[in-house]
């Protein structure tokens, strides 16, 4: 299962804004470090084509793909020297496949602020700076490493050295490692040096209630500085305490108060959709007996390794998958039809699996000892 890790300053809204995504009850309080031990939470990918699915199949069970929310406690400026427990809290970040990063966006009296002063920009790149630094100390032992390693003429060490200088130079100019290596072929040569700025991002801004019709000064300023910074990263608006909120009426009074603020659905499902896109996934669909489920895997996945995911046996015994994509298979209405039309394909061990495919996987079962 995939992690996403929430991190900010103290007092953003990381622990509003993680009981809002999964239901749960972190505690939140007018104070810094009211998280210590990070708070974990699984939630639904929201699917619209698998509820669809479920109306054309009739399963007695339908079950979405999930992800993984960690609530981390808030860092500070000296994260990275230690400052505010910045080691210890580094390291949850090190555990994460992506990052949201809440920015404060409201001011508030009443709510206390860990550098005394409201400034969106600045606590955005507090953090960012704190997480280039933790990296940079990261490369440099590595790099020092890699150059001992290097006198005995082994021509790998040298290629390594080199990307690593590249590497902290980018870092040393205020650049997130995601910047600064953009092959797969450099981004793989640093996966074992677990580095936080080369995990995907999404901003959320956090707003005041009272911004939700009118806009967010602060949340246009977010965007136009990643902008102008080259980011390429997503920024979704959201007032978390008004979110969270929501949560806790029936569906039906959420939908009229939505409707009365003019809104469509929850911010928090863009939240959870574009901590999904940022991570590259792709989500297929299998139908089998009473179950209709949906599943994740990364772009690209072969086929054999997706059947892994349902189980490994499925993946060492794989023979072929029998494929049919969403929106054809809507258009026909239903499976028996598909197959009578010559819609259903046969795919072979390197069949790339596709967002909105439905598989059925044929496997040899392992023989029994």
């Amino acid at each position: 299962m995939v992690r996403v890790g929430i991190v900010g300053l103290p007092n953003a809204g990381k622990s509003t804004l993680f009981n809002a995504l999964t239901r749960a009850s972190a505690e939140v309080a007018n104070y810094p470090f009211t998280t210590i031990e990070p708070n974990v939470g699984v939630v639904a990918v929201p699917d619209k084509r698998l509820q669809n699915l479920g109306r054309l199949i009739k399963p007695k069970k339908l079950t979405p793909t999930t992800m993984e929310f960690v609530d981390i406690a808030g860092l500070v400026r000296g994260a990275s020297r230690g400052e505010g427990l910045g080691n210890r809290f580094l390291g949850h970040i090190r555990e994460v496949d992506a990052i949201v990063h809440v920015v404060r966006c409201f001011p508030d009296l009443n709510v206390s602020h860990v550098s005394g002063s409201f400034d969106p920009i600045e606590d955005l790149e507090v953090i960012e700076f704190e997480l280039i630094l933790a990296d940079l100390e990261t490369v440099e032992k590595r790099l020092e490493k890699t150059i001992r390693m290097q006198k005995g003429g082994n021509v790998r060490y040298k290629e390594e050295a080199l990307l690593l200088e590249r590497f902290k130079d980018g870092l040393e100019q205020g650049k997130p490692g995601r910047e600064v290596l953009l092959s797969d072929e450099d981004r793989l040569a640093v996966r074992d040096l677990f580095l936080l700025t080369m995990k995907p991002v999404i901003y959320v801004a956090n707003i005041g209630e009272n911004e939700i019709e009118g806009g967010s000064d602060n949340v246009t300023a977010i965007r136009e500085r990643i902008l102008t910074r080259g980011h390429n990263v997503p920024v979704v608006s959201i007032s978390a305490k008004l979110e969270s909120e929501l949560t806790e009426l029936d569906s039906k009074d959420a939908a009229e108060f939505l409707k009365e603020l003019g809104l469509q659905s929850l911010a928090l499902d863009r939240i959870i959709l574009a901590s999904y896109k940022a991570l590259d996934l792709v989500t297929f669909y299998t139908t089998k007996g009473d179950e209709t489920r949906a599943w994740t895997v990364k772009t690209g996945t072969p086929a054999p390794q997706a059947a892994g995911v349902i189980h490994s046996d499925m993946e060492q015994g794989f023979i072929k998958a029998e494929v049919i994509d969403y929106e054809s298979l809507m258009s026909v209405g239903s499976l028996a039809d598909a197959r009578d039309k010559g819609l259903v394909r046969l795919e072979g061990r390197d069949y790339p699996v596709q967002d909105g495919d439905v598989i059925l996987f044929r496997f040899s079962e392992p023989l029994k000892k």
